[in-house]
Protein backbone atom coordinates (compact mmCIF):
# COMPACT_ATOMS: atom_id res chain seq x y z
CA UNK A 1 0.00 0.00 0.00
CA UNK A 2 1.22 3.48 -0.88
CA UNK A 3 0.71 6.19 1.74
CA UNK A 4 0.33 9.37 -0.27
CA UNK A 5 1.89 12.63 0.86
CA UNK A 6 0.43 16.08 0.26
CA UNK A 7 2.67 16.44 -2.82
CA UNK A 8 1.86 13.12 -4.49
CA UNK A 9 -1.00 12.57 -6.95
CA UNK A 10 -2.26 9.39 -8.61
CA UNK A 11 -1.94 10.19 -12.30
CA UNK A 12 -1.85 7.05 -14.43
CA UNK A 13 -4.29 4.73 -12.66
CA UNK A 14 -8.01 5.23 -12.20
CA UNK A 15 -9.18 4.41 -8.68
CA UNK A 16 -12.25 3.40 -6.75
CA UNK A 17 -12.19 5.67 -3.70
CA UNK A 18 -13.48 4.50 -0.32
CA UNK A 19 -14.50 7.58 1.66
CA UNK A 20 -14.87 7.86 5.42
CA UNK A 21 -13.11 8.56 8.70
CA UNK A 22 -12.70 4.81 9.30
CA UNK A 23 -11.61 5.58 12.86
CA UNK A 24 -12.31 2.05 14.05
CA UNK A 25 -12.03 0.07 10.79
CA UNK A 26 -15.01 -1.84 12.17
CA UNK A 27 -17.37 -4.13 10.25
CA UNK A 28 -19.26 -1.20 8.69
CA UNK A 29 -16.04 0.47 7.56
CA UNK A 30 -14.80 -2.85 6.23
CA UNK A 31 -17.94 -3.16 4.15
CA UNK A 32 -17.24 0.20 2.45
CA UNK A 33 -13.56 -0.52 1.81
CA UNK A 34 -14.34 -4.06 0.72
CA UNK A 35 -16.93 -2.85 -1.81
CA UNK A 36 -14.38 -0.40 -3.22
CA UNK A 37 -11.81 -3.20 -3.55
CA UNK A 38 -14.40 -5.39 -5.28
CA UNK A 39 -15.30 -2.68 -7.80
CA UNK A 40 -11.63 -1.96 -8.42
CA UNK A 41 -11.13 -5.45 -9.82
CA UNK A 42 -12.48 -4.11 -13.12
CA UNK A 43 -9.15 -2.58 -14.09
CA UNK A 44 -8.81 0.06 -11.35
CA UNK A 45 -6.95 0.46 -8.06
CA UNK A 46 -8.38 0.88 -4.58
CA UNK A 47 -7.78 4.23 -2.88
CA UNK A 48 -8.91 5.24 0.60
CA UNK A 49 -9.46 8.84 1.58
CA UNK A 50 -9.70 9.50 5.29
CA UNK A 51 -8.32 11.94 7.84
CA UNK A 52 -5.74 11.40 10.54
CA UNK A 53 -8.25 10.59 13.30
CA UNK A 54 -6.29 12.43 15.98
CA UNK A 55 -6.66 15.73 14.10
CA UNK A 56 -10.44 15.64 13.62
CA UNK A 57 -12.17 18.37 15.62
CA UNK A 58 -15.58 18.46 13.94
CA UNK A 59 -16.85 15.60 16.13
CA UNK A 60 -15.71 17.09 19.44
CA UNK A 61 -13.24 15.11 21.53
CA UNK A 62 -12.76 11.91 19.56
CA UNK A 63 -11.85 8.94 21.76
CA UNK A 64 -9.69 6.75 19.57
CA UNK A 65 -10.38 3.08 18.93
CA UNK A 66 -7.12 2.78 17.00
CA UNK A 67 -3.98 4.86 16.74
CA UNK A 68 -3.18 6.09 13.24
CA UNK A 69 -0.48 3.49 12.55
CA UNK A 70 -2.79 0.61 13.42
CA UNK A 71 -5.66 2.18 11.48
CA UNK A 72 -3.54 2.35 8.33
CA UNK A 73 -2.28 -1.19 8.83
CA UNK A 74 -5.82 -2.56 9.03
CA UNK A 75 -6.88 -0.58 5.95
CA UNK A 76 -3.92 -1.99 4.05
CA UNK A 77 -4.94 -5.54 5.04
CA UNK A 78 -8.33 -4.92 3.40
CA UNK A 79 -6.70 -4.50 0.00
CA UNK A 80 -6.14 -0.75 -0.34
CA UNK A 81 -3.51 0.15 -2.94
CA UNK A 82 -3.37 3.80 -1.87
CA UNK A 83 -4.33 5.71 1.23
CA UNK A 84 -4.43 9.46 1.70
CA UNK A 85 -4.82 10.41 5.35
CA UNK A 86 -4.05 14.13 5.80
CA UNK A 87 -4.55 16.29 8.87
CA UNK A 88 -8.13 17.51 9.10
CA UNK A 89 -7.12 21.18 9.35
CA UNK A 90 -5.60 21.11 5.84
CA UNK A 91 -9.01 20.69 4.18
CA UNK A 92 -11.63 21.68 6.77
CA UNK A 93 -12.36 24.93 4.93
CA UNK A 94 -12.52 23.39 1.45
CA UNK A 95 -15.93 23.60 -0.21
CA UNK A 96 -17.70 20.38 -1.15
CA UNK A 97 -17.10 20.88 -4.88
CA UNK A 98 -13.46 21.88 -4.37
CA UNK A 99 -12.97 18.71 -2.33
CA UNK A 100 -14.29 16.61 -5.20
CA UNK A 101 -12.38 18.52 -7.87
CA UNK A 102 -9.05 18.90 -6.08
CA UNK A 103 -8.86 15.74 -3.97
CA UNK A 104 -11.03 13.01 -5.45
CA UNK A 105 -10.40 13.89 -9.09
CA UNK A 106 -7.17 15.87 -9.05
CA UNK A 107 -5.26 13.85 -6.46
CA UNK A 108 -6.83 10.39 -6.39
CA UNK A 109 -7.90 10.12 -10.06
CA UNK A 110 -11.30 8.88 -8.93
CA UNK A 111 -13.23 6.67 -11.36
CA UNK A 112 -15.82 5.60 -8.76
CA UNK A 113 -16.50 6.34 -5.09
CA UNK A 114 -17.95 4.26 -2.26
CA UNK A 115 -19.17 5.62 1.08
CA UNK A 116 -21.81 5.17 3.74
CA UNK A 117 -25.15 6.91 3.23
CA UNK A 118 -24.40 9.24 6.14
CA UNK A 119 -21.09 10.40 4.65
CA UNK A 120 -20.51 14.16 4.83
CA UNK A 121 -17.75 16.23 3.26
CA UNK A 122 -16.64 19.78 2.55
CA UNK A 123 -16.65 22.91 4.73
CA UNK A 124 -18.92 22.47 7.76
CA UNK A 125 -20.02 19.09 6.33
CA UNK A 126 -22.09 20.83 3.66
CA UNK A 127 -21.85 17.89 1.25
CA UNK A 128 -23.93 14.71 1.48
CA UNK A 129 -24.21 11.62 -0.71
CA UNK A 130 -26.83 13.25 -2.94
CA UNK A 131 -24.48 16.15 -3.72
CA UNK A 132 -21.59 13.72 -4.15
CA UNK A 133 -23.58 11.83 -6.80
CA UNK A 134 -24.37 15.05 -8.67
CA UNK A 135 -20.73 16.12 -8.56
CA UNK A 136 -19.75 12.64 -9.68
CA UNK A 137 -21.87 13.08 -12.80
CA UNK A 138 -20.19 16.41 -13.44
CA UNK A 139 -16.64 15.13 -12.97
CA UNK A 140 -17.06 11.68 -14.50
CA UNK A 141 -17.34 9.12 -11.70
CA UNK A 142 -20.14 7.03 -10.19
CA UNK A 143 -21.02 6.86 -6.51
CA UNK A 144 -22.18 3.85 -4.47
CA UNK A 145 -23.58 4.75 -1.04
CA UNK A 146 -24.18 1.90 1.40
CA UNK A 147 -26.78 1.57 4.15
CA UNK A 148 -25.67 1.40 7.77
CA UNK A 149 -24.66 -2.14 8.70
CA UNK A 150 -26.82 -3.73 11.39
CA UNK A 151 -25.91 -6.71 13.56
CA UNK A 152 -28.38 -8.41 15.90
CA UNK A 153 -30.63 -5.35 15.70
CA UNK A 154 -27.81 -2.97 16.60
CA UNK A 155 -26.16 -0.35 14.39
CA UNK A 156 -22.47 -0.97 13.72
CA UNK A 157 -20.89 2.41 14.42
CA UNK A 158 -17.84 3.76 16.23
CA UNK A 159 -20.01 5.56 18.80
CA UNK A 160 -21.91 2.36 19.65
CA UNK A 161 -18.65 0.41 19.93
CA UNK A 162 -17.12 3.06 22.22
CA UNK A 163 -20.13 2.84 24.50
CA UNK A 164 -19.79 -0.95 24.77
CA UNK A 165 -16.10 -0.57 25.63
CA UNK A 166 -16.81 2.07 28.29
CA UNK A 167 -19.31 -0.31 29.91
CA UNK A 168 -16.88 -3.25 29.87
CA UNK A 169 -18.99 -5.04 27.25
CA UNK A 170 -15.82 -5.99 25.44
CA UNK A 171 -17.16 -9.15 23.78
CA UNK A 172 -19.97 -7.16 22.14
CA UNK A 173 -17.53 -4.45 21.08
CA UNK A 174 -15.24 -7.04 19.52
CA UNK A 175 -18.17 -8.56 17.62
CA UNK A 176 -18.97 -5.18 16.04
CA UNK A 177 -15.33 -4.35 15.37
CA UNK A 178 -14.63 -7.61 13.58
CA UNK A 179 -11.39 -7.95 15.52
CA UNK A 180 -10.27 -7.84 19.16
CA UNK A 181 -9.89 -4.46 20.84
CA UNK A 182 -6.59 -3.82 22.57
CA UNK A 183 -3.36 -1.89 22.70
CA UNK A 184 0.16 -1.87 21.30
CA UNK A 185 2.04 0.15 23.90
CA UNK A 186 5.47 0.57 25.41
CA UNK A 187 6.10 -1.22 28.71
CA UNK A 188 6.87 1.23 31.52
CA UNK A 189 8.44 0.73 34.95
CA UNK A 190 5.96 0.18 37.77
CA UNK A 191 6.26 -0.30 41.54
CA UNK A 192 7.11 -4.02 41.01
CA UNK A 193 4.93 -5.00 43.96
CA UNK A 194 3.55 -7.98 42.05
CA UNK A 195 7.01 -9.56 41.87
CA UNK A 196 7.00 -10.00 45.64
CA UNK A 197 3.77 -12.03 45.28
CA UNK A 198 4.98 -14.15 42.34
CA UNK A 199 2.66 -12.18 40.04
CA UNK A 200 5.09 -9.94 38.09
CA UNK A 201 3.22 -7.58 35.79
CA UNK A 202 3.94 -5.23 32.92
CA UNK A 203 2.63 -1.66 33.04
CA UNK A 204 1.47 0.30 30.00
CA UNK A 205 0.21 3.88 30.27
CA UNK A 206 -2.99 4.34 28.27
CA UNK A 207 -2.86 7.25 25.79
CA UNK A 208 -4.96 10.25 26.76
CA UNK A 209 -7.04 10.19 23.55
CA UNK A 210 -7.79 6.45 23.65
CA UNK A 211 -11.28 5.26 24.61
CA UNK A 212 -11.09 3.87 28.15
CA UNK A 213 -12.72 0.54 28.95
CA UNK A 214 -14.67 0.00 32.16
CA UNK A 215 -12.03 -0.12 34.90
CA UNK A 216 -11.51 -3.69 35.96
CA UNK A 217 -9.92 -7.03 35.15
CA UNK A 218 -9.98 -8.60 31.69
CA UNK A 219 -8.98 -11.91 30.13
CA UNK A 220 -6.37 -10.96 27.58
CA UNK A 221 -4.01 -12.34 25.00
CA UNK A 222 -0.45 -11.03 24.90
CA UNK A 223 1.86 -11.22 21.88
CA UNK A 224 5.61 -11.37 22.51
CA UNK A 225 8.03 -12.11 19.67
CA UNK A 226 5.20 -13.58 17.63
CA UNK A 227 4.07 -15.94 20.39
CA UNK A 228 0.70 -15.67 22.13
CA UNK A 229 0.37 -15.88 25.92
CA UNK A 230 -2.62 -15.78 28.28
CA UNK A 231 -2.80 -12.54 30.23
CA UNK A 232 -4.73 -11.10 33.16
CA UNK A 233 -5.06 -7.37 32.53
CA UNK A 234 -6.24 -4.77 35.01
CA UNK A 235 -7.40 -1.52 33.41
CA UNK A 236 -7.59 1.32 35.90
CA UNK A 237 -5.71 3.33 38.51
CA UNK A 238 -4.77 0.61 41.05
CA UNK A 239 -6.54 2.22 44.05
CA UNK A 240 -5.21 -0.29 46.59
CA UNK A 241 -1.55 0.66 45.99
CA UNK A 242 -2.08 4.44 45.68
CA UNK A 243 -0.89 4.91 42.12
CA UNK A 244 -0.40 8.25 40.36
CA UNK A 245 -4.01 8.18 39.21
CA UNK A 246 -3.08 7.75 35.54
CA UNK A 247 -5.05 4.98 33.78
CA UNK A 248 -2.85 1.95 33.24
CA UNK A 249 -3.05 -1.45 31.64
CA UNK A 250 -1.30 -3.73 34.13
CA UNK A 251 -0.92 -7.31 32.88
CA UNK A 252 0.24 -10.52 34.47
CA UNK A 253 1.43 -12.84 31.69
CA UNK A 254 0.88 -16.51 32.49
CA UNK A 255 3.93 -18.76 32.01
CA UNK A 256 6.21 -15.93 30.88
CA UNK A 257 9.44 -14.89 32.55
CA UNK A 258 11.41 -12.14 30.87
CA UNK A 259 12.30 -8.46 30.82
CA UNK A 260 9.96 -6.42 28.63
CA UNK A 261 10.80 -2.91 29.85
CA UNK A 262 10.98 -0.45 26.98
CA UNK A 263 9.48 -2.87 24.48
CA UNK A 264 6.18 -2.45 22.65
CA UNK A 265 3.75 -5.26 23.54
CA UNK A 266 0.29 -6.02 22.15
CA UNK A 267 -2.54 -6.70 24.59
CA UNK A 268 -5.93 -7.90 23.28
CA UNK A 269 -8.98 -7.84 25.59
CA UNK A 270 -11.36 -10.81 25.24
CA UNK A 271 -13.60 -10.82 28.32
CA UNK A 272 -14.50 -8.64 31.29
CA UNK A 273 -13.92 -10.49 34.58
CA UNK A 274 -14.78 -8.03 37.36
CA UNK A 275 -14.79 -4.31 38.17
CA UNK A 276 -11.75 -2.63 39.72
CA UNK A 277 -12.09 -2.03 43.46
CA UNK A 278 -10.01 -1.02 46.44
CA UNK A 279 -9.08 -3.88 48.77
CA UNK A 280 -8.75 -3.62 52.55
CA UNK A 281 -5.31 -5.24 52.54
CA UNK A 282 -2.53 -6.35 50.23
CA UNK A 283 -3.22 -9.93 51.29
CA UNK A 284 -6.82 -9.65 50.12
CA UNK A 285 -5.62 -8.16 46.82
CA UNK A 286 -3.10 -10.99 46.40
CA UNK A 287 -5.83 -13.61 46.92
CA UNK A 288 -8.09 -11.91 44.38
CA UNK A 289 -5.29 -11.77 41.78
CA UNK A 290 -4.75 -15.52 42.22
CA UNK A 291 -8.47 -16.11 41.66
CA UNK A 292 -8.47 -13.83 38.58
CA UNK A 293 -5.61 -15.86 37.11
CA UNK A 294 -7.48 -19.14 37.65
CA UNK A 295 -10.65 -17.70 36.10
CA UNK A 296 -8.73 -16.43 33.08
CA UNK A 297 -6.86 -19.67 32.44
CA UNK A 298 -10.16 -21.58 32.70
CA UNK A 299 -11.82 -19.16 30.27
CA UNK A 300 -9.23 -19.82 27.56
CA UNK A 301 -9.17 -23.55 28.29
CA UNK A 302 -12.93 -23.75 27.79
CA UNK A 303 -12.77 -21.45 24.77
CA UNK A 304 -10.41 -23.89 23.07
Amino acid sequence: MVLLTEEENIVDEKTVCALGLFDGVHLGHRLVIGRAAELAKNGMKTAVFTFDSETVTSKGRLELLLDEEEKRRKISELGADYIYSPDFFLYKDLSAEDFVRKILVGKLNCGAAVCGKDYRFGHEAQGDTELLSRLGEKYGFKVASLDKLMQDGEEVSSSVIREHIRKGEIERANALLGYTFGYRLKVEHGNELGRTWNFPTINQVLPEKTVLPEFGVYCSRVTIDGKRYVGVTNIGVKPTVNSSGLPLAETYIVDFDGDLYGRTVEILLDRFVRPERKFDSFEELKEQISKDCDDTVNFYRLDN
